[in-house]
This record gives C-alpha cells, structure tokens and sequence, in this order.
C-alpha cells in the first residue's frame, strides 16, 4: 500500500500535475495500490446541483475516476497503465452536503488480461455513504500487462 500524501512523487506518473479535469473538479489521489485507489474532494459550491447538495455529475466522476484508478496501478518507473470507462452504474445513496470532505474508494474486483472490473464506495468524512458504483474498463493497448506502457 501506497499514502500517497508522501510518496505521490515517486510514481510513475504523477496523474494529479497531468491531468486537466481533476484540476477543473478538484480532486486528488490520496491512495494508489495494485487493487485499490483513494480519490478525495472537499466539496465547494462548484458541485453543488440547484437544490445546494452535491451534483450528481461530481459523484459519478469520483466513482468512475477511483474505480478506473484501481485497476491502473504501475510499479514500473517511467511506465503507465491507461484505461477507458466502457460502463459505468451509479447509486445516489444520500446528498454529500457543501464543505463536507468525501472519498470514493475503489477496488479491481477481478478480470482478465484486456478488462477489468471494480466498485467503489463514495463517504464523507464522518463515514455517512452517499453513493456507490461498478464500472467495467478495458487497458488501451500497450497497458495489459502489470508493467504498462512507456509515460
């Protein structure tokens, strides 16, 4: 297991300097291993929905983004693991309220050697869930094999 709060600059690709949308949302990779993924975001009036509580746009991006996460894990420095969303469900379970801090936990939950599968679990700091999700993901070529692709 990875904290990724220490250790986030040894990887072998930092997704959080690279990525544009987790930078427009706001979210951040705190926890990165073989089978499981950690993505935080303390909740701000941009994912608020009309009725103030957290849109369910945000939430499905948690989900998708922490259970994509899972199964993407690359030891290898220099090397990366890349998937694509092919499904994706999500249960809205309870409203994540504004100011309230929420991670979605995800985790591969099996595969094979061009798919894999994974859930995730979204609670907020009191540990109160407010939805959950299972996607299916497919490796972009070169991403397959535990030892990805070049960065």
């Amino acid at each position: 297991m990875t904290d990724l709060t220490s250790d986030l600059q040894n990887l072998p690709l930092d997704p959080i300097e690279t990525n544009g949308f987790a930078d427009l949302v706001g979210y951040r990779l705190i926890y990165w291993s073989e089978t499981e993924a950690q993505v935080q975001l303390t909740l701000d009036g941009r994912h608020m929905n009309r009725s103030g509580v957290m849109h369910g746009g945000a939430l499905t991006t948690l989900i998708d983004t922490a259970s994509g996460y899972s199964g993407c894990y690359c030891p290898t420095p220099g090397r990366v693991r890349r998937a694509l969303t092919l499904q994706l469900t999500c249960q809205f379970i309870a409203p994540g309220l504004e100011g309230r801090i929420v991670t979605a936990t995800g985790r591969k939950t099996g595969g094979g050697r061009s798919l894999f599968f994974s859930s995730c679990e979204v609670r907020d700091e009191a540990g109160k869930l407010i939805g959950q999700g299972d996607g299916v993901f497919k490796y972009r070529r070169g991403s397959e094999g535990p030892d990805g692709e070049p960065a």
